[in-house]
């Protein structure tokens, strides 16, 4: 999807300039340079409002990330006036 700080800056600022993102981090394992991460994500789709769980996996090398890799569980739509028209 995007490979160094370049390719990675505007797909992040773009992501951040949701208003209705929040992140949760429901867990985390580490096994020696390995960061495993789960993250309730809530936030605006297409569809509307909801939430979705992601699966984060971090090898960090010197202290910074060298390689990140992401696995979304099942979109969840919040009920409510804001889907009402979804």
């Amino acid at each position: 999807m995007a490979h160094g700080h370049e390719q990675m800056r505007p797909r992040f600022l773009a992501r951040f300039a949701e208003p209705n993102l929040h992140a949760r981090l429901l867990s985390r394992q580490v096994a020696g340079n390995m960061v495993a991460d789960l993250e309730l994500i809530e936030r605006t789709f297409p569809e509307g409002v909801g939430s979705i769980e992601m699966l984060c996996v971090y090898e960090v090398v010197d202290g910074r990330i060298l390689r990140a890799t992401f696995a979304t569980g099942v979109k969840k739509l919040f009920a409510g006036p804001s889907n009402a028209s979804q």
